[in-house]
């Protein structure tokens, strides 16, 4: 009878850990929680919401200072991570370090946050007996490449003409972030999934393709380095995942606030949600937005000058 009852416990044992887990993730780049254009925080709790998402990077806890510039710009005033965290019920991990890859990050969970990396760009997630890293960041948007390619002004940057000028451009910009990102990804070791999310501020080279050039939607094809360099991590891009033609479907998460004929602007996907996992599937993924076909999912009003994006992956 002993003997039955400890096999039965195993085969229990066993068949929980072969059940996969489903989580909904999102990337959301919330400016202030809408307080830099007046908004209420309610506004980004109800995005938030509609995607009912399990974890949440956010970028820009923090209101932009006053004035801010392509080459300063400190944050101003406290996280509202807080706010967001008590109102949807959630657990929460302000990001406070100072440093390349990151600028008023914080990570929203529905489950129990764990220890921070030590340079704070990660968390650690305990989700039904599995491990789970969750990165956030923010990389610097200045020297920004596709301006410099548009010759759109930003900051006292030169011009870019090639797309190898513009390959060089954003690996000085933003390998110091990316650096810290991949150093705090060895210190936390293994995990049976890991994400990474953030406004990268700069494009993937999933996006400007010939496909998207012929599309209309990009001047010219570039191998632009940071998702790329997650990617060779074993990383996937959730969002193309499902949409694997950036000239069908663009993505663009920046931004809801100009037209696309904008001449001093341009439309672009600088936010992501990359996931990496044994046996990953990405089962759903979108744009959440203030109005179609820009946005997959639509909520008005629509709090930030980012659009969101998301995912649902089982593992």
């Amino acid at each position: 009878m002993r003997q039955m009852l400890l096999a039965t416990a195993v085969l229990a044992a066993l068949a929980a850990s072969a059940q996969a887990t489903e989580l909904t993730i999102m990337s959301f780049n919330i400016w202030g929680g809408g307080g830099n254009a007046k908004k209420p925080v309610d506004e980004t709790v109800a995005v938030i919401k509609a995607v009912n998402a399990d974890i949440i990077g956010i970028q820009e806890t923090r209101l932009e200072s006053d004035p801010c510039t392509a080459d300063s710009c400190p944050p101003a005033g406290d996280s509202v991570a807080p706010k967001l965290a008590a109102a949807l019920g959630y657990h929460y991990y302000d990001q406070t370090r100072q440093n390349d890859a990151l600028w008023s990050n914080a990570i929203l969970s529905r489950y129990p946050i764990g220890k921070a990396t030590p340079n704070d760009t990660g968390v650690e997630i305990m989700i039904d007996g599995r491990r789970v890293h969750a990165f956030n960041i923010h990389l610097d948007d200045s020297p920004y490449q596709p301006y410099q390619l548009l010759g759109i002004a930003y900051g006292d940057t030169p011009f870019l003409k090639t797309a190898g000028e513009a390959v060089k451009a954003a690996a000085a910009t933003r390998g110091p972030g990316l650096k810290i990102l991949f150093d705090d990804m060895a210190a936390a070791g293994e995990a049976d999934a890991a994400f990474v999310f953030g406004d990268f501020n700069e494009p993937s080279h999933r996006d400007w393709t010939e496909s998207a050039v012929k599309a209309g939607n990009q001047p010219m094809a570039v191998q632009f380095p940071t998702v790329k360099a997650i990617e060779d991590k074993g990383f996937v891009d959730t969002f193309r995942a499902v949409y694997p033609d950036a000239g069908v479907k663009p993505g663009m998460t920046w931004t809801p606030t100009t037209e696309p004929s904008a001449k001093d602007d341009h439309h672009d996907r600088i936010d992501f949600a990359l996931a990496r996992a044994r046996d990953l599937q990405v089962i759903e993924a979108g744009i959440v937005g203030e109005k179609a076909p820009e946005a997959d999912i639509v909520v008005t009003p629509w709090p930030s000058d980012h659009r969101a994006t998301m995912a649902k992956v089982k593992f």
